[in-house]
């Protein structure tokens, strides 16, 4: 039986609806995927509750990776039976899901479709966020809040492989240890600590060049207080909540900051763009020199028990849902 993950309205994650599901036919442009893993993320959330707005019902998921099962008028790439991988494209989470051919990337020979699922969205995050937003290398030093979480733990390895020093934090031992273990070169406990700011500066010798933070809320203030005069704050996110609105002449005081809110869309809307990032994390992910950490698998049926551990921030690495 073919099923769906719908938001029939916005709420939490009581609203999430499995409805049974036709296999699709593609439009011009466009291929049919039938999925092997979707991956779970916060922009799902966002849009479930409404913070990004969606027209309802709808159905939920952002990524994925599969096998093509049918191909719409004028597509000559990819073909039937090719496996493919995608990011930001809606109605991931189901048996079947139609994708833009042009959105496509394709998955190599010996990465496993589950991984490249999970690769794609945090993946090129990552990528682009290091490359592209700040082009970290051996002379930066970077700050990677939620160190431990999907994309946190794929920013220390992609920073560690360009030679960045990287401060990490986490909550928590387990998680401090897992930071540590994809080679932060220190690692806090944010729990544990008074002044984020100050064991930051203190573990830098300075201020850090840039922040990466997809906490959001509850950390702002101490990023912002952890950079050098000139240096740079990427909100990626907001796990802990929305930044809420602040005054401008915070930016003056503290050195002439900068804050950029990036996504994922603006970095990947060329196709030789995606298919640069994507190449590159599969790449990376072949040789072994990234590793895709998947926290847990979960069946489509049980996707409310997968955002619930999402956004109580109990988990480490990325959560897949298996249709």
């Amino acid at each position: 039986m073919s099923h769906a993950l719908t938001v029939p309205q916005t709420g939490g994650t009581e609203v999430l609806t499995l409805a049974p599901q036709e296999r699709p036919e593609p439009g011009p442009g466009e291929v049919v995927v039938e999925v092997a893993a979707s991956g779970v993320n916060f922009i799902d959330v966002y849009q479930r509750e409404g913070r990004y707005p969606m027209t309802t019902p709808f159905t939920l998921g952002m990524e994925g990776a599969g096998r093509v099962v049918a191909v719409g008028e004028g597509v000559t790439e990819p073909a039937v039976s090719d496996t493919v991988a995608w990011a930001m494209v809606n109605g991931s989470a189901a048996t079947y899901a139609v994708v833009p051919a042009a959105r496509t990337a394709p998955v190599p020979d010996g990465v496993d479709p589950v991984v490249a699922a999970a690769a794609m969205l945090q993946g090129m995050t990552a990528h682009f966020l290091v490359n592209s937003t700040f082009a970290c290398g051996p002379d930066t030093v970077a700050l990677v809040h939620a160190a431990a979480g999907g994309v946190g733990q794929l920013l220390v390895q992609m920073l560690k492989a360009k030679g960045t020093m990287v401060i990490a934090t986490a909550g928590g031992p387990e998680k401090c240890a897992t930071a540590a273990s994809r080679g932060a070169d220190v690692v806090i406990d944010y729990n544990a600590v008074d002044d984020l700011a100050a064991e930051v500066r203190a573990a830098a010798g300075r201020g850090v060049d840039v922040v990466y933070d997809g906490v959001g809320a509850s950390t702002f203030d101490a990023s912002l207080a952890s950079l050098r005069p000139r240096g740079l704050l990427v909100i990626f996110g907001g796990a802990s909540g929305a930044v809420p609105p602040f005054d401008v002449q915070r930016l003056n005081s503290g050195g002439s900051l900068f804050v950029t809110r990036p996504t994922l869309h603006h970095y990947t809307a060329d196709r030789d763009e995606l298919l640069w990032r994507a190449s590159e994390v599969f790449a990376a992910v072949k040789c072994g020199t990234l590793d895709i950490a998947i926290g847990r698998r979960y069946p489509l049926a049980e996707a409310a028990t997968a955002y619930d551990a999402l956004e109580g921030r109990a988990t480490q690495g990325k959560l897949v849902l298996l249709p």
